[in-house]
C-alpha cells in the first residue's frame, strides 16, 4: 500500500489519497499532554506544502479546530497552488463569535439550524480564501439529530446540487447515529473518529459493512484513539480523550507487544489496521511539524509480516471479522 494511493469517495469522481492530513494539530492549539507544544504559522504552511509535496491530497478542517486558525491556515498556505491539486473538506454545525463585542477572541456554539449552517458554511469560506470545498460534513450533531436531519442536511443536499461542494456527510465520534443518518438520506460519506481502530472495532459488525453495501465512504479520524496507539500504552496516555482507563492500557499493551516481537511500530499497525477494510478510504492523523508529515507516510508503507495479523486474531485482540492487510 502506498499513502498516495487513491479511492473515490461514494459515487462522487472526488479521489483522495489514503493518507490525509488532519486540521486540529496544524492550527496551532497545543495538544492537552504537552501545552507547550503548539505549531507556529509558519510551520503549518510548511508542513501542508510538504504534504503536497509528498502526494498527500486530503485536507480536513474545521470552525472549530484552533476556533477557525486552521481553517485559517489552510486557506493561507493553499491560496496560490492549483485547486486540482487537493480535496479539502470542513464541517457545520459550530459557530464562531466573539467573546465579547469588539474583541478578537472568537468562541464556538453549536447552531445546526438553517441559518446556522448558512453561516458556518459562508465563513469557512472566507477564512479558507475559497468559493467552494470538496466535502461538507455535519459535525458532531450527537444532541441535535433532528435539527440536523431536517434543517442542515437539506442544506448541504442544495449545496451538492448546486455544485458548492461534491459530497456531503457527517463527522462524529460514534457510528450508531451516522448510521442513522446513512438510512435517513443521501449521504456520501462519514468522518468517524475511533471507532474503528486497533483498540475500538465497535463500527465494524453493523455500520461499516453498510457502508460497503451503499457504496459510502468512511474517512478516519482518530486512529490513534487520541493519544494512546501514539505514545504507546504508558502512563498519562489518553484513550477518547481521557485517561486510559485499565483495560485499555492492557489491551494495548498486549497489541504493541505483538508489534515489539515482530518489529513493527505500533502507529504503522494502527494505520495500515485501518485502511485495510473495503469501507475506508482514507485516515487522516494529525501533524504538527514537516517531520510528523513525512512519519506519517512511512508508517503508512511501513513492511507489516502477515503474521503479525495472524498473531492479533489469535490472541484475540483485534476482531476475528476484520480484514486486515494482505
Amino acid at each position: 500500500m502506498k499513502a498516495t494511493d487513491k479511492v473515490e469517495i461514494g459515487t462522487t469522481g472526488l479521489q483522495v489519497t489514503r493518507l490525509g492530513l488532519g486540521g486540529v494539530a496544524l492550527s496551532g492549539a497545543p495538544p492537552a499532554t504537552d501545552p507547550g507544544q503548539n505549531t507556529s504559522e509558519m510551520e503549518a504552511t510548511h508542513l501542508i506544502h510538504r504534504s503536497l509535496d509528498l502526494g498527500v491530497n486530503y485536507f480536513d478542517t474545521a470552525p472549530m479546530y484552533g476556533v477557525g486558525q486552521s481553517e485559517r491556515r489552510y486557506g493561507d498556505a493553499l491560496r496560490d497552488v492549483e485547486r486540482e491539486r487537493y480535496v479539502l473538506s470542513t464541517k457545520v454545525g459550530r459557530v464562531l463569535d466573539p467573546v465579547e463585542p469588539g474583541s478578537m477572541e472568537m468562541a464556538w456554539s453549536f447552531d445546526f439550524s438553517r441559518q446556522g449552517a448558512i453561516r458556518s458554511f459562508e465563513t469557512s469560506l472566507e477564512r479558507l480564501g475559497l468559493d467552494d470545498v470538496d466535502i461538507l460534513y455535519i459535525h458532531d450533531p450527537d444532541d441535535h439529530y433532528q435539527q440536523a436531519l431536517t434543517q442542515t442536511f437539506p442544506f448541504l443536499m442544495e449545496l451538492r446540487a448546486q455544485g458548492r461542494v461534491k459530497a456531503i456527510g457527517a463527522g462524529m465520534n460514534q457510528w450508531e447515529m451516522e448510521l442513522q443518518f446513512a438510512k435517513e438520506g443521501l449521504f456520501d460519506c462519514f468522518l468517524l473518529a475511533g471507532r474503528y481502530t486497533l483498540l475500538d472495532q465497535t463500527a465494524l459488525p453493523e455500520f461499516l459493512p453498510y457502508c460497503v453495501e451503499r457504496n459510502i465512504s468512511v474517512v478516519a479520524g482518530g486512529p490513534y484513539n487520541s493519544g494512546i496507539l501514539a505514545v504507546g500504552p504508558r502512563q498519562g496516555a489518553t484513550f477518547n480523550y481521557r485517561a486510559a482507563p485499565p483495560e485499555m492500557m492492557d489491551k494495548a499493551q498486549a497489541i504493541n507487544a505483538v508489534c515489539e516481537r515482530h518489529q513493527v511500530p505500533l502507529r504503522a499497525a494502527a494505520l495500515q489496521f485501518i485502511l485495510a477494510h473495503p469501507a475506508l478510504a482514507s485516515v487522516i492523523p494529525g501533524a504538527r511539524s514537516v517531520s510528523e508529515v513525512e512519519e506519517n507516510v512511512q508508517l503508512i508503507e511501513y513492511p507489516i509480516p502477515v503474521a503479525l495479523w495472524a498473531d492479533l486474531k489469535q490472541e484475540k485482540l483485534i476482531a476475528e471479522a476484520a480484514p486486515t492487510p494482505g
